[in-house]
């Protein structure tokens, strides 16, 4: 052994190489079981921030988000157990929206293992489908070679999850041993022969639809993107989450895909002979339950550009499937000689005119007019905010009505777990503590991470946190409304006061039940320098932007005569 190594602990070797591959901060639930690597991010605490959560699922959510808005794996440190299925929920949001994570997961000792000790579990059977790599650190002067391979794993091709089990004596164990140096990103990059093939495809359509989504984005690919689609005249819609790659202001923008998405629109990706798809996996919620693209041979001419080798083909067979790295594709394509698109010019500004109509003010019940709530967001905050966004029918408000502008001012995840808002509107301002970050959640979506509004209290964080409050499972019930309309069961809540719950998390706290109390409250949120909770207390008639429960209620009863 090189005598002129440091004996170093487990948990010293393993913080180490967190700091040697750029990792400023850790999110985490104290456990037992990895003692020794607190005390070492103790020593380090100058270089890594500790995120002490309240949750272990929180943790994790928070850990995903930061790895969403950074580009770089989020970090995790939960304990054995309980803790690991606690954060089981971040570990899948981030194999679904393919957001680079890593997980460490304390482990019984070895001299216990296999004997179903105290909260032991296999990692390797319990996450194995929805990571990328998950394996279990036995020897301390193996970590360098393990959490290196970790990062390369979770940043290659489609970013995702990694999951590593710490066994509790290897990380009190000692070992001399060299680190490994910082990971390093290995993407693909197209052919020559794709981009002359694509520009072909081009030459030939008449109908064309670019799809951007997915991850492996940064904002020099989402310029180039908007100068390759500018130069051809292309309209663009974004897939469901992804909406902040393309300028929602600009006048090729013709709406998301996805959940809720402008029937016109749908019918116009039906119609398209090529769809230009960069990014997206080509998910249920991309394609509409697979209907709007139908495998395994879609209709329209399809041009499925991945950074996932092992995603082209896996579903649909493209016309030209492409495995690159956004940037690397994005870059290729705006260098590219244009094709004419005069022939489908007018067609992209009609589709663009449907976009703005399906987003015009509709009537709904109520005093609370959600529409006007959104109005005020959008003419307040400013435009690099971060919205943050947990998952239900409410989330449509953010998604539909607030234009995204720029890049990585969309956090969400298109997992479509509740309980995300809170932890993501956290992450988020940590990692952006100059930006305003607007949080948004239902009121069973929020109970079910809320407490941390504590963490955020305890860092001072000040991000506003808007409560739709309708006394619903809105999504569930809007769904049981179609299926058993009338048989209302399982889907009503009673709720707490969420602006005196906030107020003593030591958080501000507002209650909004008109449409003209909610601009001098969100005013008076943004200005108060600490977190904030606006709960909108609405009609829980208004179940989406579009119509009422009465509505569904009806339309299914007729249906059914």
């Amino acid at each position: 052994m090189n005598a002129a190594l440091k004996l170093r602990t487990g948990g010293e070797i393993l913080v180490d190489a967190l700091r040697i591959h750029g990792v400023d901060t850790v999110f985490c639930v104290p456990g037992e079981s990895y003692l020794a690597a607190l005390d070492a991010l103790y020593a380090a605490r100058e270089a890594i921030r500790l995120v002490v959560c309240r949750q272990d699922g929180g943790a994790a959510y928070m850990a995903e988000a930061h790895g969403k808005v950074t580009g770089r794996p989020g970090i995790c440190f939960v304990t054995r157990g309980p803790g690991a299925a606690n954060a089981s929920i971040g570990v899948h949001a981030a194999h679904q929206d393919s957001t680079p994570m890593i997980l460490f997961v304390g482990q019984v000792g070895s001299e216990f293992a296999e004997r179903e000790a105290f909260q032991e579990i296999d990692f390797r059977r319990m996450f194995g489908q929805m990571t990328k790599w998950v394996a279990q650190i036995d020897r301390a002067d193996r970590i360098p070679e393990y959490v290196s391979r970790a990062f390369h794993t979770a940043m290659s091709g489609r970013p995702g999850p990694v999951v590593l089990a710490l066994p509790e004596d290897m990380l009190t164990s000692t070992a001399q041993v060299a680190d490994a140096g910082p990971y390093r990103v290995v993407q693909a990059h197209p052919g020559p022969a794709d981009i002359e093939r694509l520009r072909e495809l081009l030459a030939a359509a008449a109908r064309p639809i670019v799809i951007l989504g997915g991850t492996v984005w940064d904002a020099v690919a989402c310029d180039d993107a908007r100068r390759f689609a500018e130069a051809n005249w292309l309209p663009v819609a974004c897939a469901w989450r992804y909406q902040d790659l393309f300028d929602n202001r600009h006048p090729q923008y013709i709406g998301d895909v996805g959940l809720g998405i402008n029937p016109k629109l749908a019918q116009r990706i039906r119609d398209a002979d090529l769809l230009l798809v960069i990014g997206p996996r080509l998910g249920e919620m991309t394609t509409v339950g697979y209907t709007l693209v139908e495998p395994p041979r879609s209709r329209q001419t399809l041009v499925h550009v991945h950074a996932g080798a092992e995603e082209l083909g896996r579903v649909y067979q493209a016309d030209l499937p492409i495995n690159a790295s956004m940037k690397a594709f994005a870059a290729a394509a705006a260098a590219a000689a244009p094709v004419d698109g005069s022939a489908w010019q007018a067609a992209a500004q009609q589709a663009r005119q449907e976009f703005l109509d399906y987003n015009a003010k509709r009537a709904l019940p109520g005093e609370l007019d959600l529409w006007e709530v959104m109005q005020v967001v959008r003419e307040t905050v400013p435009e690099d905010t971060l919205i943050a966004s947990g998952a239900g029918n409410f989330s449509a408000w953010a998604g539909r009505f607030y234009p995204y502008r720029s890049f990585r001012t969309q956090v969400a995840t298109s997992s479509g777990a509740m309980g995300y808002g809170v932890p993501a509107g956290i992450a988020a301002k940590i990692a952006h503590p100059h930006r305003t970050v607007v949080s948004f959640n239902g009121d069973g979506d929020f109970l079910m991470n809320g407490q941390e509004l504590a963490t955020a209290v305890q860092y001072a964080l000040p991000v506003v946190f808007l409560v739709f409050n309708n006394g619903l499972y809105g999504t569930i019930r809007m769904h049981q409304e179609r299926e058993y309309p009338g048989h209302v069961w399982g889907t009503s809540l009673v709720n707490p006061d969420f602006a005196a719950l906030a107020r003593a998390y030591g958080a501000h706290g507002e209650t909004v039940r008109r449409t003209a109390e909610f601009a001098p409250a969100l005013e008076r949120a943004l200005a108060c320098g600490r977190p904030a909770l606006i709960e909108l207390v609405y009609d829980p008639q208004i179940i989406t932007p579009n119509t009422t429960l009465d509505a569904i209620r009806a339309q299914a009863l007729g249906s059914r005569r």
